[in-house]
């Protein structure tokens, strides 16, 4: 059983490593994280799970971001710690803060990610939006928290810095 709770500033650097343990090296090198630079994340919406020693299990976080004059939020990074993996605690945080995302008026979510997890979940490929490059357009999905929401015209994913 894990508590799910809201990400402290006291928790950012555990965080940052569990990122870093989960990811390639020069992960901040990936063409979403240039969305995320000079941004901050959306607080209420980036959430930790800890297991009952209070040992970190897994994070997320989310990004405003803009395509044209569309507010979406960017999901991620996302990560559970490798020990964790399976125990569908990555579909627990998605659930859990999309329904928060929701419940605080968002529309439309946003991720760079594999179709045969993110599926599942009830995110679709989306062929109008443009992420900076260079990103394979094959993983760029969104899910709608409103429906209808990603019915909106083409155009390049930007950050609101």
């Amino acid at each position: 059983m894990y508590a799910i709770n809201t990400e402290k500033k006291a928790d950012y650097w555990e965080v940052e490593a569990l990122f870093d343990l989960c990811f390639v090296p020069g992960r901040e090198a990936l063409s979403s994280y240039r969305l995320r630079e000079n941004s901050d994340p959306i607080f209420e919406l980036c959430m930790v799970a800890r297991d009952k020693e209070q040992i970190l299990a897994g994070a997320i976080r989310y990004w405003p971001v803009k395509i044209i004059e569309y507010e979406a939020l960017l999901l991620g990074p996302i990560a559970v710690h490798p020990t964790r993996q399976g125990e569908g605690l990555g579909s627990l945080l998605i659930k859990d803060s999309l329904e928060m995302a929701k419940e605080l008026g968002y529309s439309r979510i946003l991720l760079i990610g594999d179709f045969s997890y993110y599926g599942r979940l009830g995110f679709k490929k989306l062929t109008n939006i443009k992420m900076p490059k260079p990103t394979n357009p094959d993983r760029i999905l969104g899910t709608e928290l409103i429906s209808g929401a990603w019915n909106i015209p083409n155009g390049p994913v930007k950050s609101l810095k």
